[in-house]
């Protein structure tokens, strides 16, 4: 179907507003662009607490950001999008308030590096330190809850490749992982990436870019740690809540990487969000199906944590 008539008129307005595409920038004007996105969100919802922390990284440290209500009922491990170029804390803060709200979870936002300054296997090994990092901190900040991963796009690159290093490393033991739009694949010519209505917010070019600055070696991009559709063997990982969009270049290596979690006895749930573009999650407060979506992960974690089935559409 069409796009939806809120995010034709957002892409209009910025269209209107001058701004290059993306793959035409450098890193650091395209940054610039998720600060003029987070005032469009505005502000998030009240939490019980909020802790900025620091984790150990090899080289240095990285911030993260505990958002709990009073009880958590669960611990997610939230990594941003951005082609693993651009995405800040802040720029995240109020779509993790909200999901603090909607799934009474405690939230940890992780900072990790960004390429070109930190190329691959950087944004992973953050990543994986990060939750290392929370399973160590249970106590202190949530007392031995169920441990989810989740992100989008890049984010959702990032928690499908510490749910795999978690089995291949025995633990830390996660409940469930959280897939939005996930980059799995380097394939840059799949239906999804030459179909011309989908080059939207995010487009072919944009993809080259964003791979080019962050795992600029063809050889590295087909690792598992890079693209987790390449990993030979994904029986055993944590059940999967995995959300596509039908307007993004991203959608067939997500709805692939769906399938092969399935094919090898994963219980995974997956919805295609009709006439939604890439990006459409996190904008939350402009776009009416960003709440659609939080109001679906809210339901896969509620018949989750209640014990019952995954449920949704397949």
């Amino acid at each position: 179907m069409a796009l939806d008539e809120a995010t034709t008129a957002f892409l209009s307005q910025m269209t209107e507003s001058g701004m290059k595409p993306l793959h035409e920038m450098t890193p650091a004007e395209a940054r610039g662009l998720g600060g003029v996105l987070h005032e469009m969100y505005g502000p998030g919802p009240a939490v019980a607490r909020v802790v900025n922390d620091t984790v150990a990284v090899d080289g240095g440290q990285i911030p993260v950001r505990i958002l709990a209500p009073e009880n958590p009922r669960a611990v997610i491990v939230y990594y941003h999008g951005g082609g693993w170029v651009i995405g800040a804390i802040d720029e995240f803060d109020t779509l993790a308030r909200q999901m603090v709200q909607r799934t009474g979870a405690a939230v940890v936002l992780v900072d990790y590096r960004l390429a070109p300054e930190h190329r691959y296997p950087t944004a992973a090994e953050d990543a994986w330190a990060a939750l290392r990092w929370v399973e160590a901190h249970f106590d202190e900040h949530a007392a031995q809850l169920p441990l989810i991963v989740a992100g989008d796009s890049a984010g959702g690159n990032l928690a499908a490749i510490v749910a795999q290093r978690a089995k291949t490393e025995d633990g830390p033991e996660i409940s469930l992982q959280v897939l939005v739009y996930p980059v799995t694949d380097a394939d840059l010519d799949n239906a999804s990436y030459r179909d011309l209505e989908n080059q939207l917010m995010l487009t072919r070019d944009s993809m080259i870019w964003f791979w080019d600055h962050y795992a600029p070696d063809p050889a590295a991009r087909r690792n598992p740690d890079a693209s987790p559709l390449q990993a030979t063997d994904l029986s055993g990982l944590a059940p999967a809540v995995v959300l596509t969009a039908e307007h993004d270049v991203l959608r067939d290596e997500g709805e692939a990487y769906a399938e092969k979690l399935r094919a090898a006895g994963v219980p995974v749930v997956h919805r295609r969000f009709a006439g939604q573009m890439h990006g459409f999650f996190t904008m939350v407060n402009v776009l009416p199906s960003a709440a659609e979506a939080m109001e679906y992960v809210g339901e896969q974690l509620d018949g989750y944590l209640a014990a019952r089935p995954l449920h949704g559409p397949a």
